[in-house]
């Protein structure tokens, strides 16, 4: 039997969404052992003087505790 557990968490880039949420994964991988599926809750943009300077992503990790 397995049993998984999924903590959420928020990153922010100032490349892209998909940079958030690679640097999102490595980060939480560092502390979160067995991560095994990622989903984004949620995108934000940061927009100053009508341009985005942050993009912003909300993801909920799954890992199977040992």
């Amino acid at each position: 039997m397995s049993v998984a557990k999924v903590v959420e968490i928020s990153v922010e880039s100032k490349e892209s969404f998909e940079d958030a949420i690679r640097q999102g994964i490595k980060t939480a991988g560092k502390s979160v052992h067995g991560i095994r599926a990622a989903w984004v809750k949620s995108q934000q943009v940061e927009v100053t003087d009508n341009k985005i300077t942050a993009f912003r992503v909300d993801l909920k990790l799954t890992f199977v505790l040992d």
